[in-house]
């Protein structure tokens, strides 16, 4: 059983769905690792990750009006350090992940035909965003 562990640095231009499969994969890839299991966390409280829906564009706009309607930026919340967006990003990330589990077979991260990898902003500032990649195997 070998190990591997790798931290992607994810520029995110601001609030919405970023896919970052590519990275994921090309990562993977070069770990040498051919069976297993990847796990990827991400090191924040105010973002999420998901596998979502990576071709059709409607699908990540439903999804983000949808948790936009979950924890508006007009509720009344205490919690308001960095702006009006700060506990919505909170609320956000709960209701989603903050890591993904995903099996490898023959080097390549097992994903369905239409699913990506994606980093889900919640805050409306840019932000670089750190995800910790571990996958464990043979």
């Amino acid at each position: 059983m070998r190990q591997a562990v790798h931290e992607l640095a994810i520029d995110s231009p601001g609030q919405g769905l970023h896919e970052f499969t590519p990275a994921v994969r090309r990562w993977v890839s070069e770990s040498g690792i051919a069976t297993g299991l990847l796990t990827l966390f991400v090191r924040h409280t105010s973002c999420s990750l998901l596998i979502q829906e990576n071709a059709a564009p409607a699908a990540r706009r439903d999804l983000e009006r949808w948790i936009a309607q979950i924890a508006p930026e007009r509720g009344s919340y205490e919690h308001d350090d960095e702006g009006p967006d700060d506990m919505p990003a909170h609320l956000r990330a709960a209701v989603t992940a903050t890591s993904l589990s995903i099996p490898v077979v023959d080097g390549v991260p097992v994903l369905g035909t239409w699913q990506g990898v994606f980093l889900f902003e919640h805050r409306h500032s840019p932000h670089r965003r750190r995800v910790a990649l571990h996958l464990i195997g043979e």
